[in-house]
């Protein structure tokens, strides 16, 4: 699995009658060991979370329930994904400006990340990481 490179991860289904089970193993489904896990919802419509970058930080995204969309940038483009299934995920490696919009009602938005949280590792001026995302290059 490539560790730089934004993807959709498919996530194990287990189908039963009595309800489907999926699941993410570190190492396994994801390219690093989970150090914090946390989770959006409740977002007012027209709301945006996220609009920020991290210099060392991962994450796998998955809409646990409803959809919500998330947009990237990596300093020159900018990509949209719509999550709406359980059963995958996007992995976003350090240096992606990230925001999430576009919140349906009830929507729940679980976040892994590679490392545990670090003020100093978020850039939350995109002029300053499209500088940082050039000298990446």
């Amino acid at each position: 699995m490539e560790y730089n490179k934004v993807k959709i991860i498919s996530l194990p289904k287990v189908l039963d009658p009595r309800g489907n089970l999926s699941f993410i193993e570190e190492g396994s489904h994801i390219p690093f060991d989970i150090k914090r896990v946390y989770w959006v919802y409740d977002v007012p419509g027209g709301e945006i979370r996220g609009s920020h970058a991290y210099k060392t930080n991962s994450e796998f995204v998955v809409a646990l329930s409803g959809s919500f969309d998330v947009i990237l940038h990596d300093g020159s483009h900018e990509h949209k994904f719509s999550l709406n299934r359980s059963y995958y995920g996007l992995f976003i490696p350090k240096m992606h400006w990230k925001s999430l919009e576009n919140f349906s009602t009830n929507s729940l938005a679980l976040v892994l990340s590679s490392t545990a949280y670090d003020e100093g590792d978020y850039i939350r001026d995109f002029d300053e990481f499209k500088r940082h995302a050039s000298n990446e290059l």
